[in-house]
């Protein structure tokens, strides 16, 4: 009766020790000497903090479906992190948090369709210009009054608040300037009649209408003409090296324009990214 027992505590035992073995191994290979895990690479990568107002499309918004951030800027930011092995995770706030974030080395760089001004060169450095943009006017589609940026004189413009758009709604003469904290808000009022037209970039305002919006439009010829480069702390002269060298590789190896015509629907300017030869 004794050796009865005693073997079938053994059959259980030994079958225990089958199935501990089965949920350790998953089903997957064992890591290989000498090798690292998906995860083991990605924890031995630098990490790298990037601000950015998710709320810019095409540049950087968030899909509504898989609520990744994604975008023209998103997928370039991802391609200089591969480029440099890092590992980038993107810190949304609004815009006017960038620059003092920056500031503070609270993060290591900014990637958020922002223009290249001498005003924020003087807080925070630029990599080479990578997207030229320029300001335009939007208004009703029912709006036959305003034709142009000259037409908004005393007029009750909206604008992103910190923005270059911003600045150039400021400069019109008795005008009324409402800033908003994000480019949303401002379509949100236009279209409710709350504001006669917004001043804003050409990309964005185009993209906002081609996603439907036809009861707005475009009136006019481009305010100005500027480059966004990407932001990075004054203090942080390594990284701004290291995405320097990234975007001229991306340039080189084809990778950027492939982002570009992606976005875009176009090739890109053939100096970009880098430095414009005419300005």
């Amino acid at each position: 009766m004794m050796k009865k027992w005693l073997r079938f505590g053994l059959i259980v035992i030994s079958i225990f020790a089958l199935i501990a073995v089965a949920g350790c191994g998953g089903g997957e290979d064992e890591p290989v000497a000498g090798e690292s895990s998906g995860e083991e690479d990605q924890a031995s990568q630098e990490t790298i903090l990037v601000a950015s107002d998710t709320a810019y499309a095409p540049f950087e918004f968030q899909d509504p479906n898989s609520g990744d951030y994604v975008g023209f800027d998103m997928d370039l930011v991802k391609a200089i992190a591969e480029v440099n092995d890092w590992n980038c995770e993107i810190r949304s706030m609004n815009f006017d948090g960038i620059v003092p974030a920056l500031e503070s080395s609270s993060v290591d760089m900014s990637i958020s369709a922002m223009t290249i001004t001498d005003q924020r060169k003087e807080k925070v450095n630029f990599s080479v210009p990578y997207y030229r943009s320029g300001q335009s006017v939007m208004v009703a589609a029912s709006n036959e009054d305003i034709k142009g940026f000259e037409d908004l004189d005393g007029k009750h413009i909206g604008a992103q608040i910190s923005t270059t758009g911003a600045m150039e709604a400021n400069t019109v003469p008795n005008a009324n300037v409402t800033e908003y904290n994000t480019i949303n808000e401002a379509f949100m009022a236009l279209r409710n009649g709350n504001i006669d037209a917004i001043v804003n970039d050409f990309p964005v305002n185009a993209y906002f209408i081609k996603r439907g919006n036809d009861d707005v439009k475009l009136v006019g010829d481009l305010r100005t003409s500027e480059h966004y480069g990407i932001a990075i702390p004054k203090d942080k002269p390594e990284i701004l090296e290291k995405v320097n060298s990234a975007l001229k590789t991306l340039k080189e190896n084809g990778k950027y324009d492939e982002i570009y015509k992606e976005w875009f629907g176009e090739e890109p300017p053939e100096y970009l990214p880098g430095e414009p030869t005419e300005q």
